[in-house]
């Protein structure tokens, strides 16, 4: 996980973040090699490198083989001196992970779901894994719904976390960074992450617990739109006047049963007709506990009836939890390393 994250932006971010990021990402590093890699002057490296010593957050692991001169002494970042936690909310459970900052996955477990309940018992849960990891530097969390800069806008069905500021109200209880994000959106960072995509066009379909959804990352950034409503395709038109969600349902009486008949893949072959010509993503990426590759055929098949095959997504399998939880921890690192303290 440790090259997941994207490095600081050298003119807008503190030189301690790039040389924290700098650390991570290499594993170790003499002062030349910090300030050859990351254009700071070595007075300026070595100044930084000092108090970071002093404060525990690297380590000096030994000299380097002399090449004439004197040794030079190379360091590592200690992985314990932050830690980061993961936490996604859906309405069955809530997940968590503590991890290092090299990626080491401290704590895993699953709780009753807040969802059910209320803000209090988030709360409670993150103030007892603070308690247990006092290195606890950064927070990111995953909701089903949309948010805007950490204020929850859109959540159906969870009306105590409907127009909550949620990012507000955790740093102001608990004094460190939080991140709030779209399940989707996480999802697809997450996956782009996984397998090293840059620059690349994905699509992230999820039918789940709470209605449909999608995580659209463009040439490489997450598209989040100008309301921060993108990727809720529940509302997309298709037959006459029924929307995605209305289409994906079965008979009165039957259980919710995403891609159950040829309705349902039919409708889902319209969606993916849809961003094809509207977005032309390299690839679309489907849960694998969802659908399986006869289904994708089917989808891919329905799919060409309505573009030209040439010009359709690559539909692709892939574990929806692993992407989503990856997705947070990299957006915890990141917000870790450059807020860190």
């Amino acid at each position: 996980m440790t090259n997941g994250f994207k490095m600081p932006n050298e003119m807008s971010e503190p030189l301690i973040s790039r040389i924290r990021a700098g650390l991570i990402m290499m594993g170790s590093a003499t002062k030349a090699e910090l300030s050859q890699r990351l254009g700071i002057s070595f007075p300026t490296i070595s100044k930084f490198i000092a108090q970071m010593e002093k404060d525990g957050e690297i380590t000096y692991t030994g000299d380097d083989d002399s090449s004439g001169g004197r040794r030079a002494k190379r360091y590592t970042y200690d992985p314990e001196y932050m830690l980061g936690l993961a936490i996604f909310m859906e309405k069955g459970d809530t997940t968590y992970s503590i991890f290092t900052c090299m990626g080491e996955v401290k704590e895993h477990g699953t709780k009753q779901s807040v969802l059910q309940q209320d803000v209090q018992l988030l709360s409670d849960l993150i103030e007892t894994l603070i308690e247990k990891y006092p290195r606890l530097r950064s927070i990111a969390i995953g909701v089903p719904g949309a948010v805007n800069n950490g204020r929850i806008i859109h959540i159906p069905s969870y009306q105590s976390f409907h127009d909550y500021d949620l990012k507000g109200e955790l740093e102001s209880r608990f004094q460190i960074p939080v991140v709030i994000e779209n399940d989707m959106n996480a999802s697809v960072f997450g996956y782009a992450s996984n397998f090293e995509i840059e620059n690349e066009s994905l699509v992230y379909l999820y039918f789940g617990q709470n209605g449909a959804g999608a995580g659209i990352m463009i040439n490489g950034d997450v598209v989040r739109g100008s309301t921060f409503f993108s990727g809720e395709i529940s509302f997309v038109p298709q037959y006459d006047e029924l929307s995605f969600m209305q289409a994906l349902r079965l008979e009165e009486g039957d259980i919710w049963n995403v891609l159950a008949g040829d309705k349902q893949t039919d409708a889902v072959a319209r969606l993916i007709a849809t961003f094809a010509a509207i977005l032309n993503p390299r690839a679309v990426v489907f849960c694998d506990d969802e659908v399986d590759e006869a289904l994708l055929a089917r989808i891919a098949a329905r799919s060409s009836t309505y573009i030209p095959k040439e010009h359709l997504p690559m539909l692709m399998l892939s574990n929806w939890r692993q992407d989503y939880l990856a997705g947070l921890q990299h957006l915890a690192l990141n917000l870790m390393i450059t807020d860190g303290c």
